[in-house]
């Protein structure tokens, strides 16, 4: 009782599917709707207007695509989640949009709830990518990570993460929810996300996609020990 909602605007050229996409997420007593935009230009202005706390948005949008408007976004409102929700799933696409700072990455055709349940988990920085996609990009990262060089390593010297917080970061990357993470290592919940909370400040993101991402680049955690689900 009296939670505040979770902030949300949508970006999407398709009359049809963003009003579609209102009308299912109004249905929802926590989550409101405060701003519509049919291009990315619009939904950056949207985003210095309003500072919602989550983005849906699509990729293919005329003036201004989703992967620039998300890379603009996140620079105006780190903290902003961004959930990607388009029809297309090539790989390009997907690696373009997490580098931006997507926290999240969904086909047009998933069940309309997951649309919802994908809003909550954002929120609460849990990650939403699909398992294949997931894997795709955490090795597509760590790659990136290992060749590097310099400027990445360099980056890293300059954060501090403990041992603990290490520890979080790498069964994050694992792809352990909050509550798993909190099980394996004898913590409450509110303990993990608080150590997410540091982790996120010292990395300088918004969301644990992120976050994993940015470990994976860095060097900070490795593909090595983590295991299949």
């Amino acid at each position: 009782m009296g939670a505040e909602k979770i902030r949300v605007i949508i970006a999407e050229d398709h009359a049809v599917v963003r009003e579609g996409t209102r009308e299912l997420i109004e249905r929802e007593p926590d989550i409101e709707v405060v701003g519509e935009a049919t291009n990315g230009v619009e939904a950056v202005a949207l985003v210095e207007r309003l500072a919602p706390d989550i983005a849906i948005v699509d990729i293919s949008m005329p003036e201004m695509g989703g992967i620039e408007a998300t890379e603009r976004m996140k620079s105006i409102q780190p903290s902003l989640g961004v959930l990607i929700l388009t029809a297309y799933d090539d790989d390009q696409y997907v690696f373009a949009v997490l580098r931006a700072g997507a926290a999240g990455y969904l086909l047009k055709d998933v069940p309309s709830s997951e649309v919802v349940r994908a809003v909550r988990l954002v929120h609460a920085g849990e990650p939403v990518l699909h398992p294949a996609i997931a894997r795709k990009v955490l090795a597509r990262f760590s790659i990136e990570g290992s060749a590097a060089g310099r400027l990445e390593q360099n980056a890293a010297k300059a954060v501090h993460l403990t041992d603990r917080e290490m520890e979080v970061l790498q069964l994050a990357a694992s792809g352990m929810t909050n509550a798993q993470i909190a099980g394996h290592l004898y913590f409450s919940v509110r303990t993990v996300q608080v150590h997410m909370t540091h982790i996120f400040d010292k990395l300088d993101v918004g969301s644990r996609t992120e976050a994993v991402i940015t470990g994976l680049r860095m060097g900070l955690i490795s593909l090595e020990h983590i295991h299949e689900n």
